[in-house]
């Protein structure tokens, strides 16, 4: 599974990887991470606010911060 961070580096971007990567570890899932910052590329994904949350090419969240209880929510269905 390959997860993507969209944003510039702000502190809901830094949540965002954070409770992603927590959410990902509760499930044991095998995933990597990166971080996108450039924004030609955010807005590739049709992203206006950030940060987005990306999972194998798929947005599916993006202008918000979720809980890890949330995003673990989200991952569950593709693991």
């Amino acid at each position: 599974m390959h997860i993507k961070i969209l944003g510039p580096g702000c502190a809901n971007c830094a949540t965002l990887e954070r409770v992603t990567r927590e959410a990902a570890g509760a499930l044991g899932l095998d995933a990597t991470f990166e971080k996108v910052t450039d924004y030609g590329a955010i807005a590739g994904y049709g992203v206006m606010r950030t940060p987005g949350l990306v999972v194998d090419e798929k947005l599916l969240m993006s202008g918000r911060v979720p809980t890890a209880a949330t995003v673990k929510e989200m991952l569950a269905p593709l693991a």
